[in-house]
């Protein structure tokens, strides 16, 4: 790694410490309610941030899930179709790690969103990537079937105020508003 990122990666690092991560608060069975969303963090892929020759339309240059991460996709999309959730609108930041963890959480088609997309190391893109996220947001029904949001670490703490690990996702209520009300969040399995 070039000592160009070294500030900016102990400047995101310090941050991530000092995030606290969501505790699990509602029963799963939650996001089986009408205009229910949760927003996933996708399921583990070794490493940290994208390596250096990373494009976005070629997942051989990105981090990947491992088999861990597979199985833990698997296993969420599992633990929520026991908890009685048979289907979802699903969107997906365009990194392959995010798409293949929302397709193996078998819940429906998975739609990319473009403001699921990661501004890690964009730090100049976050501010529109959230405001297009809660533009989303507020355009939602509120009495509309569940959503299952797939995206970045950055992303959830964003929206949330909080962090969550590999795998695991804060879960919200639509109201109308680019601000949905916090339920709590899901442990990855």
């Amino acid at each position: 790694m070039g000592n160009r990122l070294l500030p900016s990666l102990a400047l995101c690092l310090a941050g991530l410490a000092a995030t606290p991560v969501l505790a699990e608060t509602p029963p799963l069975a939650e996001l089986a309610q009408p205009g229910r969303v949760l927003m996933l963090r996708h399921a583990t892929a070794p490493g940290f941030g994208d390596p250096p020759e990373f494009r976005l339309g070629d997942c051989s240059t990105q981090r990947n899930l491992d088999a861990t991460g597979r199985a833990q996709a698997t296993a969420l999309g599992e633990r929520l179709r026991a908890a009685g959730l048979g289907e979802a609108r699903v969107f997906s930041s365009a990194w392959c790690r995010c798409q293949e963890t929302a397709r193996l959480l078998n819940l429906g088609p998975v739609e990319p969103l473009p403001a699921l997309n990661s501004f890690f190391q964009d730090p100049a893109a976050r501010e529109a990537r959230i405001r297009a996220l809660r533009d989303f947001l507020a355009a939602q029904p509120v009495d509309g079937p569940p959503l299952i949001l797939v995206t970045h670490q950055v992303t959830i703490s964003a929206i949330s105020g909080g962090g969550t690990p590999s795998g695991g996702g804060a879960l919200f209520a639509l109201n109308g508003t680019g601000e949905p009300t916090p339920l709590g969040a899901v442990a990855p399995p």
